[in-house]
């Protein structure tokens, strides 16, 4: 009873945490002329370094006093969202014109500090009615100028609001800043601001339902489109041509070997057997460390579980533009709610493979995806504090995050290994296992692990890598990607192309008399994710201008968490794949 009532109040924690958090179009966002219309400031940073956000008021603006901060569902948190009031007063239909804000005295260290942000392309972000506004704070004068240190610094005193509406709703909005009305930030001396706005109004026809489709039209551009489409043609016929080749070779080979074993068997019967036959005894040999073998799979399990729901909500239109947050609450509720599949997936294997310590299997399957997450949060999370960043997680958004996982997760998991413990599940093997293991004949070196794994990660990394830019750009930079029906089909492409690769590959080692195929299946499934951690470094150098300790330590640390899971994922794929096919073509033939 006690745990039950847990978990229903972590549910409902859950809920709370989600439901604050549903679509805007579904809101009441109706005003009569002169209602007050929510504005809030989010926050700044440096535009190349998505990961770096400060709070709008850590930078010297001009504040009230009076502001007070939003509150916020748990995906907002995470995604580094800080809205507080802003102090610009954009009544509905109400226009206005150079309006005073505040008059201010820059002292010295403020003037040094907008000097620095400026010279970093810090960008400012607002929310208006739900709509997301933007904006550079200041402009760096170069021109004709060679040297850095004869460049003038200037920062905007006058922000320009443009607003379109439709009866008693509101469509659009954009910031533009006013070029002539600047504070020279060039000398490190005391500067007299005077920070003013304008508000312009005007009618559009655009239905409310349609306000967020401009933030969707950029990545549905007819030149992105192309790309896009490239992409999936080039991915299909790299399926095509690859699984067409291998289906010829697999089918043309194994129908020989069927041929010849059916053959040897009619002919005498001392004759030696070789090819994979020869190893029939050893193929199905549980493998080494096999706890840590079955927890992999469960864990891979349930990834691929959340990666096909998160793929569901995003077809269903869950993760329109600026949803805030909604992708991260996503991620975290369907992990603790998917949390009972990895705990029956591993166990029930673990068990299947003879296993006898399954509470042990049970924690390391808890542990194997969210143990180096935990790790590279805290780290993170720690740099987040030093730079004062709003990547820091508040302390009331880390409780929530641990009540989850303890009323939540945990519980699921281990009811999930009660039910793979309880499965009585056998272990389906077409033949009898030897006492004792033959020796495996001496390999050339490219039959070993690391080539087979590159070999094996190549493929399906060539037929996504085209997408994986725009993915990229979207994640560590400021475009938005909304195309994910053509994403699903990628993320389809690459499901084939390793399963294949992966059946392929144990083919060979298997007609090599090499019968420790499980890890190596698992292995050359995952490699994939390394090729992606491969690409990260390729985009950081090469096609990104993020810089910086913090920006650098968030992008490989949480691209190494996400390239992990890909592994974990893929690797349960390419093993699930290899052992459908071990126990097909070992049913096909006699085992003494």
């Amino acid at each position: 009873m006690g745990r039950s009532s847990s978990m229903l109040l972590a549910l409902a924690i859950l809920i709370s945490c989600y439901g604050i958090h549903v679509r805007s179009d579904a809101s009441d966002h109706r005003y009569k002329d002169g209602d007050s219309v929510p504005l809030y400031a989010n926050k700044v940073g440096p535009f190349h370094n998505p990961s770096e956000t400060y709070r709008y008021f850590d930078l010297p603006f001009c504040s009230t006093g009076l502001e007070k901060d939003k509150k916020e569902a748990l995906g907002e948190v995470l995604n580094g969202d800080r809205l507080v009031s802003a102090p610009y007063k954009l009544d509905f239909k109400k226009e206005e014109d150079s309006v005073v804000v505040c008059k201010k005295k820059l002292k010295t260290e403020e003037v040094a500090r907008f000097r620095d942000a400026v010279k970093k392309d810090y960008y400012f972000q607002m929310y208006y009615d739900d709509l997301p506004i933007w904006g550079f704070i200041g402009k760096v004068d170069k021109e004709g100028k060679t040297d850095p240190s004869e460049y003038k610094y200037f920062l905007y005193k006058h922000i320009q609001f443009d607003v379109l509406y439709n009866k008693d709703r509101v469509i659009e909005i954009s910031a533009r800043m006013d070029p002539h009305s600047v504070v020279d930030l060039t000398e490190d001396n005391e500067v007299d601001a005077e920070f003013m706005y304008t508000v312009k109004w005007k009618e559009t026809d655009t239905p409310f339902e349609k306000r967020m489709e401009k933030y969707s039209h950029s990545s549905s551009l007819p030149h992105h489109l192309e790309i896009h489409w490239f992409s999936i043609i080039n991915s299909c016929v790299t399926v095509l041509l690859l699984t067409g080749f291998l289906a010829t070779i697999l089918m043309r080979v194994l129908k020989n070997d069927f041929m010849k074993y059916a053959q040897d068997e009619e002919a005498v019967d001392d004759q030696e057997e070789t090819g994979w036959k020869y190893i029939h005894g050893d193929v199905f040999r549980f493998p080494k460390n096999k706890s840590l073998f079955a927890a992999a799979l469960g864990s891979g399990s349930q990834l691929f579980t959340l990666t096909v729901f998160i793929f569901i909500l995003a077809l269903v239109g869950v993760f329109y533009p600026y949803n805030r947050g909604a992708l991260f609450t996503a991620l975290v509720v369907i992990y603790a709610l998917t949390s009972g599949i990895a705990g029956y997936t591993a166990t029930s294997f673990y068990i299947q493979l003879e296993g006898t310590n399954w509470v042990r299997n049970l924690l390391l399957t808890g542990c194997l995806f969210c143990g180096p997450l935990f790790l590279m949060f805290c780290f993170l999370n720690t740099v987040a504090i030093a730079y004062s960043a709003t990547a820091a997680l508040p302390f009331g958004t880390i409780v929530v995050i641990v009540l989850i996982w303890t009323l939540v997760t945990s519980p699921l998991l281990v009811l999930g290994g009660i039910a793979g413990k309880n499965s009585k599940a056998e272990f389906q093997a077409p033949c009898r296992t030897t006492k004792y293991p033959r020796e495996i004949p001496p390999l050339p070196w490219y039959r070993s692990t690391l080539p087979q794994m590159a070999m094996a990660g190549f493929l399906p990394f060539s037929a996504i890598y085209i997408e994986l830019y725009y993915i990229f750009a979207s994640v560590w930079g400021h475009r938005i990607y909304t195309i994910y029906s053509i994403l699903f089909i990628v993320f389809i492409i690459l499901l084939i192309v390793t399963a294949f690769i992966t059946v392929a590959l144990t083919y060979f080692q298997l007609a090599a008399e090499d019968h420790e195929w499980w890890w190596r299946s698992f292995l050359c499934g995952g490699s994939t994710g390394l090729f992606i951690y491969g690409y990260c470094l390729y985009y950081y150098y090469a096609r990104s201008d993020m810089s910086g300790f913090m920006q650098t330590s968030f992008f490989f640390g949480y691209m190494g968490c996400i390239c992990y899971g890909f592994f974990l994922m893929l690797g349960t794929v390419g093993f699930r794949a290899s052992l459908l096919f071990v126990r097909h073509i070992y049913k096909s033939i006699k085992c003494e």
